[in-house]
């Protein structure tokens, strides 16, 4: 069985500066955090299909603090695909939408999760992520 997260977020902004703050790997580490320490994920993310990269951050006793991708669409400023694994492995779309009046969608899916725990997990750790992405985009 096979779980997809699908989340919407809306953000007073333009679609170029939201699709920077995705795609800018020094813009993606001021929001794409340690969940539990808030410290910033050093990483190596490039808008370039067939990309691999890495977020970095402390290990734990239960985790290496690294999540592997491959970049496997860049369709610049309206969607960006990529596998993401830590353990499991999902792939994390991203599509944007200009709403007009200065307000833009986006919406995530991430597919290949294997059960609810991880499912919520997800959830929870792409909603914090999108609050501080919105503080990105507010500077």
């Amino acid at each position: 069985m096979s779980l997809t997260l699908s989340l919407d977020f809306q953000f007073t902004t333009s679609i170029e500066k939201l699709w920077s703050a995705l795609t800018d790997s020094s813009k993606l580490a001021k929001w794409v955090a340690n969940i539990h320490t808030g410290q910033p994920m050093e990483n190596d993310f490039k808008p370039v299909v067939g990309h691999r990269f890495q977020f970095r951050t402390q290990p734990t006793e239960y985790w290496n603090g690294i999540i592997e991708g491959e970049v496997l669409i860049v369709e610049e400023p309206n969607r960006l695909s990529y596998t993401w694994a830590s353990g499991e492995k999902h792939t994390v779309t991203w599509t944007l939408q200009d709403l007009g009046n200065g307000k833009v969608n986006l919406h995530l899916e991430q597919t290949g999760i294997s059960n609810e725990q991880a499912l919520a997990g997800a959830k929870y750790g792409w909603g914090k992520w999108c609050g501080e992405l919105e503080k990105v985009l507010e500077q």
